[in-house]
């Protein structure tokens, strides 16, 4: 090993060595978001070595991204381009050795398991648990470890999900968490917070992919980077009663509960909420301070040009300004939450 090899600082320790830099430089990490999350992700990803990182993103950069998203500057805001792409053209001036790979999809019932299944490992960089749900059922199904990873404010949260060893998503969260969740575009976001707790997946995906499970820790982890607290729930036993562990029941990969539907005839797309409700006063204090809002016992009217957000108290929404099912439940996450 020669000091000036690309890998030599990494391949000293011994926690990845000769051996567990070769098993990095034949896996297949897939990245899916590419946002405050998976930016950071695909940076450490491809900078270690691995021998072909996939990003899927479907949305674009946005001057608002550059805060806190690492891989992208100014002239990819000026010219919208794909987060994906943006990725991958700043990561192979990086690592011109390993393989990047740009996906512009939404990540939906229907191309999951095509996009995911030939994972060596898949690490959560979205922001909705929609999509969450999806890649835990397509690990799950397949057997594919995955790192679930979250970060809103100045809080966050690490969990590494190896089926068969670990807890599921859906074992620990049987049930998503409700509607008018605080979102980065709600409540705001430290840009310490997201590469701290994207750091973190990725140091659990490489004890993965350099084979060192023994040294896992089976966890739910929540660091609040601001007041410095933290805590932490063992996940190392699945839950007996978990549908997609134990019954082995993939709903979330059932196209026909597809939570988003084009409406004929109009500019518009609606999105379920799952039947579960909104409070429509809490959410209009809270959308009041991004744009106007109009709201009544019946219904939340949000405006966010180009597009016009309509929620019922049940939880739907109605998305006015475009076609796009991926762009609805987007618009939906970012502004009510998932």
């Amino acid at each position: 090993m020669s000091a000036d090899d690309r890998y030599s600082r990494q391949r000293l320790l011994p926690e990845i060595g000769d051996a567990g830099q070769r098993r990095l430089s034949k896996s297949r990490a897939v990245v899916v978001g590419c946002g405050a999350l998976g930016t950071v992700q695909a940076s450490l990803l491809v900078r270690a070595g691995v021998g072909e990182t996939v990003l899927i993103d479907r949305d674009y950069v946005e001057t608002s991204n550059l805060q806190r998203q690492c891989l992208f500057d100014e002239r990819d805001a000026e010219a919208g381009v794909p987060k994906a792409v943006a990725a991958a053209r700043s990561l192979g001036r990086a690592n011109s050795e390993v393989t990047v790979t740009a996906i512009v999809k939404d990540l939906d019932p229907t191309n999951a398991e095509t996009l995911l299944r030939s994972a060596s490992v898949i690490l959560d960089g979205t922001d909705n648990y929609e999509a969450r749900y999806l890649i835990n059922d397509v690990a799950v199904k397949r057997s594919i470890p995955w790192i679930y990873g979250a970060a809103v404010g100045t809080q966050g949260s690490v969990m590494p999900v190896v089926p068969g060893r670990t807890a599921c998503l859906a074992c620990i969260f049987p049930v998503a968490p409700g509607t008018s969740q605080p979102t980065c575009d709600t409540a705001g976001v430290l840009n310490a917070a997201t590469s701290m707790i994207a750091s973190l997946q990725v140091a659990e995906a490489l004890r993965i992919l350099a084979g060192r499970l023994e040294s896992l820790k089976a966890r739910l982890v929540s660091y609040d980077l601001w007041t410095g607290e933290r805590s932490s729930l063992r996940t190392a036993l699945p839950n007996s009663a978990c549908a997609a562990c134990r019954r082995r029941e993939f709903r979330h990969l059932d196209d026909s509960q597809a939570r988003s539907a084009r409406l004929c005839g109009r500019d518009a797309v609606q999105v379920s909420g799952r039947g579960r409700g909104v409070d429509l006063a809490a959410l209009a204090r809270t959308l009041s301070t991004l744009g106007p809002v109009r709201s009544t016992e019946h219904a939340l009217r949000f405006s966010c040009p180009p597009h016009q957000l309509t929620v019922f108290p049940d939880g739907r929404a109605i998305v006015k300004g475009t076609q796009d099912r991926g762009l609805a439940r987007s618009l939906y996450a970012r502004y009510v939450g998932d």
